[in-house]
């Protein structure tokens, strides 16, 4: 009997040893399950309103066509307010109603029936827009019904960045004179039902015939405005009114164009060429 129960003993204790092992050893009379890592934030949408510009390139002999305005987002829904240049299709002064949906990097645009036609845009926008880079389209486009009927092809676009604050530059008259501008100027974040962006700002002129001027805030066709890369500056000054239209380039540092004046004793035309400093992104 002493034999039996020393061997029933001995089994308890390798029972016993036979559970505690296999693992490593904890700090505590339990272990804890092990713990998960730790979760990645959920990817940020892409955020794609502001100014944009588009260009269509056609695949079947039409054109080329320009398409400017804001975008406008609310979650995946999409709108925008846009202008067709470049085409004998399209009014450029009417106003282009675009509805659709972003879904991730895709993304899908029907316009507003325009004399009868109606363009629709497939695409994805960059991702690159994630880390402040410019938002950017690639995609393709149809044109049904109208003038247009049957058009399609490729279409880039991309988001222009606010302009700098800082306005300066140098004006060229007609006779070769020159005369040199400074200023402050300030573009509004909130687009018009145009979808153009008011500009308004101050400045003074230099060895000209009128001295300090102001920007008027306007709307597409008139006032001052940028869309797209156009820009549209009017001016009233004490000796007249300066009016300028001219495109941004590409990196929106320097607009180029041409000027009247008119209204005062030096009216004039000729071209300028205005410096945008400090631009900055959304």
């Amino acid at each position: 009997m002493k034999h039996w129960a020393s061997t029933l003993w001995l089994i308890s204790a390798l029972v016993l040893l036979c559970g505690c092992g296999g693992g490593e050893r904890t700090s505590g009379p339990l272990s804890s399950p092990p713990s998960s890592p730790p979760s990645s934030p959920p990817p940020q949408g892409l955020n794609i309103a502001g100014n944009w510009q588009f260009n269509m390139t056609s695949m079947t002999g039409m054109t080329p066509l320009t398409i400017a305005g804001s975008i406008n987002q609310s979650r995946s829904a999409v709108s925008g307010a846009v202008h067709v240049a470049g085409s004998n299709c399209f009014d450029r002064l009417i106003t282009m109603v675009l509805t659709g949906t972003l879904t991730g990097s895709k993304i899908s645009l029907t316009s507003s029936s325009v004399d009868g036609q109606v363009i629709t845009f497939t695409g994805s926008i960059s991702d690159d827009a994630l880390n402040g880079a410019d938002s950017a389209f690639t995609g393709t486009y149809t044109i049904n019904g109208g003038c247009a009927n049957g058009d399609h092809g490729s279409v880039t676009g991309i988001r222009i960045p606010f302009i700098g604050n800082t306005l300066k530059g140098t004006f060229t008259t007609s006779g070769g004179a020159t005369f040199d501008v400074a200023g402050d100027e300030a573009q509004s974040s909130t687009p018009s039902t145009e979808g153009s962006f008011g500009i308004s700002g101050t400045v003074t002129f230099l060895a000209s015939c009128f001295g300090s001027g102001k920007i008027t805030p306007g709307t597409f066709p008139s006032g001052s405005f940028i869309i797209g890369t156009s820009v549209a500056l009017e001016i009233e000054t004490d000796n007249g009114t300066v009016t300028f239209v001219g495109t941004l380039n590409r990196d929106r540092s320097e607009i180029r164009g041409g000027y009247k004046v008119v209204g005062g004793s030096c009216d004039d035309t000729g071209t300028a060429v205005l410096v945008v400093s400090s631009p900055w992104d959304y």
